[in-house]
């Protein structure tokens, strides 16, 4: 009779909780991206661009200035949750009555002015943080703390997002808003206003993911296009607003993405979640968990 651990491979286990681990990442992207749709019901192209300025923004205030990890954070989730709010006022607000098409193909200009700016003013180096982190090994198992702090950070981030739209009143225009637009009147909310903090909100989730991300991958001008593309997806699949059924295909995704790395390499792993989206599509065209019919 075949041993346990004969059956049970401990690198499909060490895969599986790196899934997990990646999942909160992916988890706290869409989120951020999510929101924004739920409730100006506009999708930001640009959105991985904005956490890719993040990156940069850490790496300049570590490396640069040399400020502490922990001071640099802050600053840089302030700087996106005022580019988000910057976005919107310009570009996101005067088109809310155009067609979707026209906002897709505005915020798709934002993309690439924001990869344009940050290849002139950066270059297309890769740059590192610097920052070297131990490798936690449990048994024949190891786990990087950069993704483990990056998974509790992800967790507490959404923990707080939670607690601010379930505690707040701004919170409650917000959560109302996404359910139905046509409340907002009846609330006596200002709709400028509600709209502007959700794109704060949304910067700021965007912020506090370059923070994490600047931990595991170098940034240059195209980073935007590792986790990006993914992220879309991700909130396609769990349902265009749908808040759930984000946080659902984030772990879904990076599963797939995991365990096809452990059977052959990363990049088939990303192919895997890309074929697999495409049947869901087949299967259920409105998302896992659509927001609403």
């Amino acid at each position: 009779m075949q041993s346990f651990l004969d059956i049970f491979d401990i690198y499909l286990l060490e895969a599986v909780i790196n899934g997990i681990l990646l999942g909160g990442v992916l988890a706290l992207l869409a989120l951020g991206l999510n929101l924004i749709f739920g409730v100006i019901d506009v999708t930001w192209i640009c959105y991985a661009e904005l956490v890719m300025i993040g990156m940069y923004g850490m790496y300049y205030l570590v490396q640069v200035f040399h400020l502490p990890y922990w001071a640099a954070a802050p600053l840089v989730i302030l700087l996106v949750a005022l580019m988000g709010a910057a976005l919107h006022y310009l570009v996101i607000a005067p088109l809310l009555t155009a067609p979707p098409i026209n906002q897709l193909l505005a915020t798709g200009g934002v993309l690439f002015i924001l990869q344009s700016f940050a290849t002139v003013a950066f270059g297309i180096d890769f740059r590192n943080l610097g920052i070297r982190m131990p490798v936690l090994a449990l048994g024949e198992m190891n786990f990087s703390y950069a993704r483990l702090l990056s998974f509790g950070a992800a967790l507490l981030g959404m923990i707080g997002v939670y607690l601010f739209l379930t505690r707040t009143f701004t919170g409650t225009a917000i959560r109302a808003i996404a359910q139905d637009r046509q409340i907002m009147p009846l609330m006596g909310v200002d709709a400028k206003r509600i709209y502007l903090v959700t794109s704060a909100i949304g910067g700021g989730l965007a912020g506090l993911a370059a923070c994490l991300l600047v931990l595991q991958y170098d940034v240059h001008p195209f980073v935007g296009l590792s986790f990006g593309p993914i992220t879309f997806l991700i909130c396609v699949l769990g349902g265009l607003g749908n808040f759930i059924g984000g946080f659902i295909a984030a772990f879904v995704f990076a599963e797939i993405i995991s365990l096809g790395g452990l059977f052959s390499d990363l990049e088939w792993g990303y192919v895997l979640a890309f074929a697999f989206f495409i049947i869901m599509m087949f299967i259920r065209p409105a998302g896992l968990l659509a927001r609403r019919s």
